[in-house]
């Protein structure tokens, strides 16, 4: 998956130095400098971390977003499996805007769905859990290029809801779990 996930990060970057007319980012309006405008709408690209997989963004309005993500997590205290999530996010300062890049701080609330095998010594169970996602994070927002990279903390409350309801005496954190999962990404935006 590793190779994957390289192969697919260096696709991307191939892209956007070999197809730049394609998807120039737009210059930026007029603003203060402390806020962030965007100067495009959706991009597409890799997460890796937790989770790690396919990352999207599409911006709303100026400075806010939805973003969403499809991957898997390899590790959750003993859990691994398939994890989805879509976030609102806001992104009210810029930390820094230089000719090259933008730096904007976003936080944003969102929801995930994570479908795993949990492990319990030498038993494995199914289960799956609807949670509420807070992440924070920046992003190094290119002016000249279409591409931005991100770094994302997200504190998640999750409540487990458990497929495999047998009662065989394993404790099962009692259907309430709540973590922290960083990613980082790199996306590709089309316009």
């Amino acid at each position: 998956m590793r190779r994957t996930l390289a192969l697919a990060a260096a696709t991307f970057a191939t892209l956007a130095v070999l197809v730049p007319d394609l998807a120039d980012a737009r210059p930026r309006p007029a603003r203060r400098k402390s806020n962030f405008q965007a100067n495009k709408t959706f991009g597409l690209g890799l997460m890796l971390g937790s989770p790690s997989g396919l990352s999207g963004k599409y911006f709303v309005g100026p400075s806010t977003a939805i973003d969403f993500g499809v991957g898997g997590i390899g590790c959750c205290r003993g859990r691994s499996g398939l994890h989805l999530h879509a976030d609102f996010l806001w992104h009210p300062v810029n930390l820094t805007s230089t000719p090259p890049f933008e730096l904007p701080l976003y936080v944003g609330v969102g929801g995930r769905y994570f479908s795993y095998e949990w492990q319990h010594g030498d038993h494995y169970h199914d289960g799956s859990a609807l949670g509420v996602r807070v992440p924070l994070g920046i992003a190094f927002d290119f002016n000249n290029v279409p591409l931005d990279i991100f770094v994302e903390l997200a504190l998640i409350g999750d409540l487990l809801l458990e497929d495999d309801l047998r009662n065989d005496g394993f404790d099962r954190d009692g259907g309430l779990y709540v973590d922290v999962d960083a990613a980082v990404g790199l996306r590709y935006w089309f316009n």
